[in-house]
């Protein structure tokens, strides 16, 4: 058996692209058009042969995405959980879980699914703003 990707459903095609390939730095791996379902399917990855995301966007959308927790989160590894963070804040992504300890940060998608980020080795030695920065929301 292999692993091969995780379905998450979305609302927006283009603001959830934005989000996981300009803002995450995800790769479109693959795209399928589905004109006689009204879909599109878009699979993401880290680099192609990696574990993929697979956004499903139905084109016109017959049921209201709920935020529930049972799915968990996406998790990936980042080489500088701190550059990242300032990358996504500044691109108006909220930061609600902040990485104080230089490791683990979350954040959420257009779509409010759950996104963690994990620091590559060893933890970042801590630093400011993101030390004293409180948590917000939920993730």
């Amino acid at each position: 058996m292999k692993y091969l990707h995780t379905m998450i459903r979305i609302t927006d095609l283009d603001a959830s692209l934005h989000f996981y390939c300009d803002l995450l730095g995800l790769q479109e791996i693959r795209r399928k058009e589905v004109p006689a379902g009204k879909f599109t399917l878009v699979f993401l990855a880290t680099e192609p042969g990696e574990p993929e995301v697979e956004l499903t966007y139905n084109w016109e959308p017959d049921e209201v995405l709920g935020g529930g927790r049972n799915f968990g989160h996406l998790a990936y590894r980042v080489d500088d959980i701190y550059a990242l963070c300032q990358h996504l804040q500044d691109n108006g992504v909220a930061i609600l879980r902040p990485p104080r300890d230089g490791h683990m940060a979350f954040v959420r998608s257009p779509d409010n699914i759950s996104i963690e980020l994990l620091q590559k080795g060893d933890a970042l030695p801590s630093q400011e703003p993101w030390a004293s920065m409180p948590n917000q929301g939920e993730w």
